[in-house]
């Protein structure tokens, strides 16, 4: 019975493939049919004319509406026009159909130049800046949307803050009727804002679970949102004296764009790129809940995260936040500030509680992984653990993206935000991490011993921090 389940998902794995090279001839049938049409159309036909033809025969062979058949002929133009590489993978069977989707969906406002360079990022191993971990035809289509709409963000010709601007303008709120007496009520809002609506209820619905509790996370999160638009307070039916406990936001943002050298974008945990204004903002308006990241020059990877307190639990907690950005498990979008820490190997096993034996699943996966046969495995201080199914198939982890920050000129360095009567010798702005070679050399292992130990001594085991200065620096 093993045998036969593993065959059956043997053939479901080809059949994927069969779907994905069948998608592509599809691709190419009507690259050839486009063409054709075009070569006979009448000199005289207006092109909006010829366009409205074919949309209507297309519609009419696959049994689709037009606005389908439409955006079906949009998406074929662009994989046989602009993303050659994108077109191949999919007839090799190593793209769904959906992914080939998203890359045309991403690129959709690139130049040429621009959107081969998404392609080639996640697409060809030889290019100067290749995407970490897994490939991507092994991410689901949601996640590996997430990866392209970061790196798009990043290397986006126009800058997040000009982009960010003209959107912000369109702010709404939808009302959209649904079945069996429901409907959505959708709000479309700068990204710090509708991340703290979520944080503070998802804060109070926490705050309200319990055994007498019937509702789920997700009733009460929806009650708590309704409540305090209609009632404009944090009580009402939901409940009595609900306590609102503060949520900790992970905003990393490269130090120069923080002072406003650069406009590199940010990263807020859960979200994505969002503009350096913003993460401004965010630090400006929150700084009790703000968590220096120290990044490495060379990749982006973090190398180190400022403590407010000496227990490692909670630096670790905060490093498996930035390691992991969400729970490990294959197409798993659940943010990191809702998961659970947890041991790879038990301790009782054995395991330690460095990060290399850590996760963070969120409350399904940790169910998963106590109740069947799935297990992590494989995590490191760089990488977050994959998953080996009962049949002994391995899922690798999904890695975050690092990129190496962004270095203005040296002249921008020494003229930002002049001041007179400031001596240029002793500006702050010329190397704020000048010794972080001797950092990443001296850093101390992680602790093989039970941070709850007392005869553990974290004071030992923490590194010298590099640049003790840095409110200062911020302030500068």
């Amino acid at each position: 019975m093993r045998d036969l389940a593993d065959a059956s998902l043997d053939g479901l794995s080809g059949l994927a493939r069969v779907e994905a090279q069948t998608a592509a001839l599809k691709v190419l049938v009507t690259g050839e049919y486009l063409d054709t049409t075009k070569a006979l159309a009448a000199p005289e036909l207006p092109s909006s004319a010829q366009e409205m033809a074919e949309i209507a025969e297309v519609a009419g062979v696959l049994g689709v509406s037009e606005r389908s058949a439409g955006a079906f002929l949009g998406e074929c133009v662009a994989l046989t026009s602009r993303l050659p590489l994108t077109l191949a993978a999919l007839g090799a069977g190593t793209l769904s159909w959906q992914h080939a989707r998203v890359m045309v969906d991403e690129t959709a406002n690139l130049d040429a130049a621009g959107a081969a360079a998404l392609e080639a990022h996640f697409l060809d191993p030889s290019a100067p800046d290749p995407a970490r971990g897994c490939p991507a035809g092994e991410l689901v289509p949601g996640r590996f949307r997430a990866k392209a709409r970061t790196w798009r963000e990043r290397h986006h010709p126009v800058s997040i803050e000009t982009r960010h601007r003209k959107c912000a303008a369109d702010r709404r709120v939808e009302f959209v009727p649904d079945s069996d007496g429901m409907a959505w009520f959708n709000t479309y809002l700068p990204a710090e804002t509708a991340a703290g609506i979520w944080n503070r209820t998802t804060a109070q619905a926490r705050a309200l679970q319990g055994p007498a509790e019937p509702r789920t996370l997700t009733q009460l999160r929806s009650d708590i949102a309704a409540t305090l638009l209609l009632n404009g307070s944090d009580s009402g039916d939901v409940g009595a004296d609900v306590p609102v406990p503060r949520a900790q936001v992970l905003v990393t943002v490269p130090v120069m764009s923080l002072l406003g050298v650069t406009e590199e974008p940010a990263m807020l945990d859960g979200y994505g790129p969002i503009p350096p204004s913003m993460a401004r903002r965010l630090v400006a308006d929150g700084a009790d809940s703000f968590h220096r990241v120290l990044v490495d020059p060379r990749d982006g990877a973090p190398l180190e995260i400022g403590r407010t307190s000496y227990r490692v639990t909670k630096a670790l907690r905060q490093w498996l936040r930035l390691r992991d950005a969400k729970c490990s498990f294959r197409g798993c979008n659940n943010a990191s500030l809702d998961n659970d820490a947890d041991h790879l190997l038990a301790w009782a096993d054995g395991g330690t509680t460095g990060i290399s034996n850590l996760g963070q699943p969120c409350r399904k996966h940790h169910r998963l992984k106590h109740t069947t046969a799935w297990t992590p495995a494989g995590a490191t201080k760089e990488s977050p653990p994959g998953w080996t199914s009962p049949t002994g198939r391995h899922y690798p982890s999904e890695h975050q993206d690092w990129e190496p920050p962004h270095w203005p000129d040296s002249n921008l360095l020494t003229d930002a935000n002049p001041d007179p009567g400031r001596d240029p010798d002793v500006d702050l702005l010329r190397d704020p991490f000048a010794d972080w070679f001797q950092f990443t050399e001296g850093r101390e292992p992680e602790p093989e011993t039970d941070p709850e130990d007392p005869g553990w001594d974290p004071d030992s085991e923490l590194p010298t921090d590099p640049f003790p200065d840095w409110c200062q620096f911020t302030a500068a």
